[in-house]
């Protein structure tokens, strides 16, 4: 069990790719230059599970041998679940920070919602904690994730010296190039665009059909040049502020306007006499 009142921040390592990946190790490696590090993530991949807990069976929490700087377990779950579990059972008190990733492949624009690396991320932020969710635009298990923690250490240190506002965490992602070929960093808003998704379909030995899902992206905004889309092509590690408050306050506003002018008193009146 861990307490907050160690001199140095306590700093809670994630992600969706699994313990074994090559991304959180390199993450929590250069977690380490801040702070305690804590790693729970799940002890298999669990890419594009987004915020899904897990409520049929029991969670079992597995202790590893990372060393002794760096505390590891794994979790037959979902990385939400990682960060739920983490919280209640493994820390005393919540950690400082949360981690996540560093993701093999892209979580920018639409990815988010699909995102486990991000929806760990989110569940740091409803509890308060600063979070960053980190991705490298690479699929490859032995990706070169060094670009990923030059910048990365940057973003770390700037959120511990100034903070996240609540209700809003982090969404890093890092183009795959030489470290040397990274431009910097763009403050970015999400860029619109959907997946097409398309699905291979086939046949078992026993004649019964199945599908693998495949598709692709397609930007639907491709001239923006605010975009996380926009930064990544253009050689920038791009940095989305994602927020947890879903409302749309233009469309709040506007709906307000429209439902608080009816007079429904009035209407339910005129329907009593009809009946």
């Amino acid at each position: 069990m861990h307490s907050k009142s160690s001199r140095k921040p306590v700093i809670l390592v994630t992600n969706d790719d699994g313990i074994n990946a090559k991304g959180i190790k390199a993450l929590a490696e250069m977690a380490k230059q801040f702070g305690r590090v804590v790693v729970v993530a799940p002890d298999e991949g669990n890419s594009g599970m987004s915020h899904a807990i897990t409520i049929k069976h029991p969670l079992r929490l597995k202790k590893h041998n990372w060393g002794d700087d760096i505390e590891a377990y794994s979790v037959n779950g979902t990385p939400v679940d990682c960060v739920k579990l983490a919280i209640n059972q493994v820390f005393k008190h919540k950690p400082d920070m949360l981690l996540s990733g560093i993701n093999h492949g892209s979580n920018s624009s639409v990815s988010v919602f699909y995102s486990g690396t991000m929806a760990a991320a989110i569940e740091g932020c409803l509890y308060d904690i600063p979070s960053i969710g980190f991705s490298l635009l690479d699929y490859m298990s032995d990706a070169d994730f060094s670009g990923a923690i030059k910048f990365g250490k940057q973003i770390i240190q700037n959120v511990l010296d100034n903070g996240i506002r609540n209700g809003v965490c982090l969404n890093v992602n890092v183009p795959a190039i030489p470290k040397d070929e990274i431009k910097g960093i763009k403050i970015c808003r999400q860029n619109m665009g959907t997946w097409r998704e398309e699905f291979d379909k086939r046949t078992d030995p026993r004649g019964t059909d199945y599908f693998w899902l495949t598709g692709y992206f397609q930007n639907d905004e491709p001239q923006a040049i605010d975009t996380d889309e926009y930064a990544l092509s253009n050689g920038y590690v791009s940095i989305v502020p994602v927020s947890i408050d879903l409302t749309d306050k233009i469309e709040h506003a506007r709906l307000s306007g429209l439902f608080n002018n009816l007079d429904f008193s009035t209407k339910q009146s005129a329907d009593k006499k009809q009946h």
